[in-house]
């Protein structure tokens, strides 16, 4: 069976949740080989043998951490030639995707970016994404060389497939081009205690309807009663009510949570670029026409001052 090399994304070892996503698709279609790079690429070995990696090619360089992403780039194509797989797949996110462009053009390969599915085909991996603001969904596949396919988050279940995980050394060789932009200072995010927004399974968002900054904590004690990430329209960030790292939309960030609730949001195109795919949508709205009515599972017709607080005490008082 031929071998897929999946990216691994971690924190000092700690392997996020898109990762092992990626591996239940890996398997689809072939042997699953990993690479680790950075501080704890080596701790990473465990979870990733236990969701289905035969292999896990760790590299600790410092220049992982000091410069940009170049020599993830690198290393990641020192991987591809150790390994010769059928296809790389990497989680999507802002840099995920340009060290996949930048792999797939050394490579001299095609790329398909945001897939929310793989399968296997018999000229190669087919990727099912939604196009045109989720207007659509395509399968498609590349024509030339080694498929690289990024994958959003939430597009597969975590599957437990216990295998080697053999840990192996990858020899790395660093250019020039590598140590060309390096990093100065870093600033911690601030931690909320919620779920990364595109990795969380539940995601309830505020828009231009909330009104105002600190009414943004109706949205807050809903989304903490149900242990989900917090959202926001662009008409609520570009207002000042809330940061624009938790803007969802087409100039934000893609999510595809199991629950999605857009509460005071009218569902402008731009914003339902960033949330259709979400498998089931929730919309309180007091205004009956508006648009985030047409693509929802369900649908409240009410100000959300109204029904997010009462909603926020059933859930609570159901988990009590």
């Amino acid at each position: 069976m031929a071998e897929i090399l999946v990216y691994v994304d971690h924190v000092d070892g700690a392997v996020r949740k898109p990762t092992l996503e990626l591996l239940t698709l890996a398997r689809r279609i072939g042997e699953p080989v990993a690479v680790a790079l950075g501080n704890g690429a080596a701790d990473t070995a465990a979870v990733l043998g236990e969701h289905g990696a035969t292999r896990v090619l760790t590299a600790e360089a410092a220049e992982f951490a000091d410069y940009l992403v170049v020599p993830k780039v690198e290393a990641l194509q020192a991987a591809y030639e150790a390994v010769s797989p059928a296809a790389v797949l990497v989680p999507s996110s802002a840099e995920n995707k340009e060290i996949a462009a930048r792999l797939a053009v050394r490579i001299g390969s095609g790329i398909i970016t945001d897939a929310v599915d793989l399968e296997a085909g018999d000229e190669g991996p087919v990727a099912t994404q939604s196009a045109f603001a989720a207007s659509f969904t395509t399968r498609s596949r590349v024509s030339k060389g080694t498929p690289v396919i990024t994958v959003k988050p939430n597009s597969a279940p975590v599957e437990a497939a216990p295998a080697a995980g053999a840990v192996e050394a990858l020899a790395v060789s660093f250019s020039e081009k590598a140590t060309g932009t390096k990093v100065t200072a870093r600033t911690p995010r601030e931690s909320t205690g919620r779920p990364e927004l595109t990795e969380a399974a539940i995601v309830v968002s505020g828009g231009r309807g909330v009104n105002g900054a600190e009414n943004f904590a109706v949205i807050e004690a809903l989304a903490d009663s149900l242990g989900a990430a917090v959202g926001a329209s662009r008409a609520a960030v570009d207002a000042g009510w809330y940061p624009h790292s938790n803007q969802v939309g087409q100039t934000g960030k893609s999510v595809s949570p199991q629950l999605y609730i857009a509460a005071g949001i009218s569902g402008a195109i731009q914003h339902r670029a960033g949330m259709q795919t979400s498998k089931t949508i929730v919309a309180i709205n007091k205004d009956a026409e508006a648009p985030i009515f047409d693509l929802v599972d369900y649908g409240v017709v009410g100000d959300l001052f109204d029904v997010v607080p009462v909603l926020t005490q059933e859930v609570q008082a159901r988990k009590g």
